[in-house]
């Protein structure tokens, strides 16, 4: 799921300006015989991420004593899921993201209840709940040709419901289908 071309430069950090942390969740719960993520659509505001969709998640904190913890953190405040609730699975792939100098750690969990979700107004404009089947469904994958000068770059993306779910968030997913379908 990562654009193309292929420009180590994009995903390579500058040592003269060290990335921030962050860290992101990847939530699975049961919905009947379905397992779910919940993804959010960030508001429009003025900054790299505006209006995108996006797993919960956010900067490292001073109190936070790692990234795992920011990832429930996180969760909480933006899609209101206690992180005394989540079970802590692993981790997927750390990933750099150029447009806004992150390098985040995915945290894999699962909630083993269906989730009363309690969006941040502030943070979170709408939530998206797919089931692992259709991240696994090839119909659901598209490519997009994207502008950011300098760079024009075919981006694949998830189509979930009529949102472009792409960048660093798509390549998470993608790492997830291919983490599930090595086990099965």
């Amino acid at each position: 799921m990562a654009p193309r071309p292929i420009d180590d430069r994009r995903f390579k950090e500058d040592p003269t300006n060290p990335a921030r942390l962050g860290g992101v969740m990847v939530l699975l719960y049961h919905d009947g015989d379905n397992i779910r993520i919940p993804l959010m659509k960030r508001p429009t505001y003025n900054g790299a991420h505006s209006g995108q969709v996006s797993l919960p998640g956010g900067k490292h904190e001073e109190g936070d004593p790692d990234l795992i913890f920011t990832a429930l953190r996180e969760t909480e405040e933006e899609i209101g899921i206690q992180k005394d609730r989540i079970e802590v699975l692993g981790n997927l792939s750390e990933m750099f993201i150029i447009a806004s100098n992150f390098k985040v750690y995915p945290t894999v969990g699962v909630l083993h209840e269906k989730p009363r979700f309690i969006p941040d107004r502030k943070e979170v404009e709408a939530i998206y709940t797919p089931t692992i089947h259709e991240l696994m469904d090839l119909s659901k994958r598209k490519v997009k040709t994207m502008h950011f000068p300098p760079y024009t770059i075919e981006s694949p993306y998830f189509d979930i419901e009529g949102e472009v779910v792409w960048g660093a968030t798509a390549m998470i997913l993608g790492e997830l289908v291919q983490v599930i379908n090595r086990m099965s």
